[in-house]
């Protein structure tokens, strides 16, 4: 099986297991989830790549889910200087104070219910809309709210693979993309 023609994906596949799994730590944080894309390689293409981390998503339990949620940072406040984290949570950075605020009191308020982070699909995302979208599920239950962080959690993962799999080739394997310490991007 030979990996199309993307730079980042064909170094992927070539990868010795231990830098191929520190990218994957980077995109998240899902020890579960980097071991099944692990022992799938190497990929034909960044589809075969996508869909067996949408498959490895969908399969993670309540721990996992847990354990990948917990290396991302609020909506609002991303990781200090990480410019990735910066990046994926842009809509946030212009926002008014009022609406930082507001945002800040929903995802505290969130987080007390749930017990985790509000996640998000961010990138490409308005403070405005991250803020509807707190509302929203906030009234969620549980169980509900859980499988929706899992479809969350999924499309991040994708946005951040597909990076991963276009990297061009002067930048090293071993220098990550993303970070798992951050809300994410919108859908490819």
């Amino acid at each position: 099986m030979t990996s199309s023609s993307t730079p980042g994906l064909t170094r992927f596949n070539a990868a010795e297991d231990g830098t191929a799994r520190a990218a994957l730590d980077d995109i998240c944080a899902s020890g579960a989830w980097a071991r099944e894309i692990l022992a799938r390689r190497p990929y034909r293409d960044a589809e075969e790549l996508l869909t067996v981390s949408d498959a490895a998503v969908a399969r993670l339990g309540p721990a996992d889910l847990a354990e990948a949620m917990a290396a991302h940072p609020p909506i609002g406040r991303p990781t200090p200087g990480d410019p990735v984290s910066s990046r994926e949570q842009r809509g946030m950075a212009d926002a008014p104070a009022d609406l930082r605020a507001e945002m800040l009191e929903l995802t505290l308020a969130y987080q007390e219910k749930f017990g985790h982070v509000f996640l998000i699909c961010a990138t490409g995302l308005t403070a405005e809309q991250m803020r509807d979208a707190v509302r929203r599920r906030i009234g969620n239950a549980p169980h509900h709210e859980r499988e929706i962080v899992r479809q969350e959690l999924g499309r991040i993962n994708r946005v951040r693979l597909a990076r991963l799999a276009v990297t061009p080739a002067a930048t090293p394997a071993t220098t990550p993309t993303t970070t798992p310490a951050t809300e994410g991007a919108a859908p490819p």
